[in-house]
């Protein structure tokens, strides 16, 4: 499980394709890699399969992580976000993040606010029920609090909506945001909770009446 707060900016170092699937090598920093350990990298739960002492770490990603995910865009000298599991003794300053990728978003428009940046991400309508107005989202592994909500948007062949967000100079400097062009794409995980929720109300009958 993770928390959405990105601890630090890892370098892909290359990338080896290989039947269908992705051999991934990042220079993450981190000296204390365990193998097997899970670290999210830009929202995405993989698993180290290798590592040395200078925190250079390998990641599988199968088929299914390229299919549902747009890490196949990165190339060696890309910068992602990094941060690895939280222990017991970890405080929840984001939320509760699993990394499992529920779609593709897209960026949209970034502008300057200030000293921070206000920027509009599209994603796809199917995660609409999920996400509400000051609620948690995350993008590329980023914690984030939902500012503004823009409905029926269509952007190519796609059906959605609008995500505004506000970032702050912090989040800015230090996560993969401000090296991101109009149209890169980008992991979206929606609140668990919501998803709870939702499943209580449909497969719950007193809950499901007091709803309608």
């Amino acid at each position: 499980m993770f928390s959405g707060i990105v601890e630090r900016l890892g370098t892909v170092r290359s990338v080896s394709l290989r039947d269908k699937a992705m051999d991934l090598t990042i220079e993450t920093g981190f000296p204390d890699l365990e193998l097997g350990e899970s670290v999210a990298i830009n929202g995405v739960c993989l698993t180290v399969e290798t590592f040395d002492a200078t925190g250079l770490a390998t990641f599988h990603l199968s088929g299914e992580t390229l299919s549902r995910t747009p890490l196949d865009q990165l190339k060696a000298g890309s910068k992602v976000n990094l941060e690895r599991a939280v222990a017991a003794s970890t405080r929840l300053s984001g939320h509760i993040v699993q990394g499992h990728v529920d779609n593709v978003a897209t960026l949209a428009s970034v502008q300057r606010a200030g000293d921070s940046y206000a920027l509009r991400v599209f994603v796809p309508q199917d995660l609409r029920q999920y996400v509400v107005e000051k609620g948690s989202i995350t993008f590329d592994g980023i914690s984030l609090t939902v500012n503004e909500l823009h409905d029926g948007i269509i952007r190519g062949n796609q059906t959605g909506f609008e995500v505004g967000l506000t970032i702050i100079p912090h989040t800015w400097d230090h996560t993969n945001l401000s090296s991101l062009e109009i149209d890169t794409r980008m992991n979206v995980e929606v609140d668990v909770l919501s998803k709870y929720v939702e499943n209580l109300l449909r497969f719950s009958p007193t809950l499901g009446k007091v709803a309608s």
